[in-house]
């Protein structure tokens, strides 16, 4: 299921199948699967496991999930039992700071920040609540921590099919310069999307990587090419 703009009354159910759909996109070159539970984001604690632990178990690629993952348990559940390779904060990394902290360092390499911006400000509580704190602003304060990386997603972009924008490339630009990995998401619409990723990472190395969703389903973007494009 894919929403638009985060908006929980503006879903599309693409199957019913999550196992099924997973292994379609590795069969087409998918280097990595990105989850996110819905019910948990809008819950505050992850619902959907144990579907989530089939899909781990049938991709044969390393799987990371976001949504609803607030406390150490739901952390270490994720990791070690469900066995996804990393986990994305993000509205604890504004709301816990000093627990954010904890979990990087306590799991190095295995910790998403998740920047979900409106206008560039921090969006939590599964997209509902903007707060008054920059994307860059938060990033830059864990900077120094071993992050696997940071997922920027412009969310008035997300789902919308419009591609990315020149604001949300600067934001990436400037992110990219902190020093973590930095991943874009939200409006990865077509291949001349991605190219303009591409181009960017030449100048901006640190970003390494893109989210891809609706644009799949509806197929404004083929994965394949894509994958190819970002790797030559």
């Amino acid at each position: 299921m894919r929403l638009r703009q985060g908006d929980y009354q503006r879903e599309t159910v693409f199957g019913d199948d999550p196992v099924a759909m997973a292994r379609r996109w590795i069969s087409e070159g998918g280097p990595r699967l990105h989850l996110v539970d819905l019910d948990g984001a809008r819950d505050g604690i992850p619902a959907n496991s144990e579907c989530v632990g089939e899909i781990v178990q049938a991709a044969g690629v390393p799987c990371q999930l976001g949504g609803g993952i607030r406390t150490e348990l739901a952390v270490r559940t994720l990791l070690d039992d469900v066995g996804l390779d990393r986990v994305i904060v993000g509205t604890q990394a504004l709301k816990a700071p000093e627990w954010f902290r904890e979990m990087a360092t306590a799991f190095p390499g295995r910790i998403c920040l998740g920047l979900d911006a409106r206008d560039s400000m921090v969006a939590t509580e599964g997209w509902r609540d903007v707060s008054q704190t920059s994307a860059l602003e938060l990033a830059a304060a864990y900077a120094d921590l071993p992050l696997a990386a940071i997922i920027y997603t412009n969310i008035a972009r997300d789902g919308m099919l419009e591609g990315i924008d020149p604001e949300t490339l600067q934001d990436l630009q400037q992110l990219a310069q902190l020093g973590p990995p930095v991943i874009a998401s939200g409006g990865v619409t077509t291949l001349e999307d991605v190219r303009q990723l591409v181009d960017l990472s030449v100048a901006s190395p640190r970003l390494i990587g893109a989210i891809v969703g609706r644009a799949l389903y509806e197929g404004t973007l083929d994965l394949e090419a894509a994958v190819e494009l970002t790797s030559a």
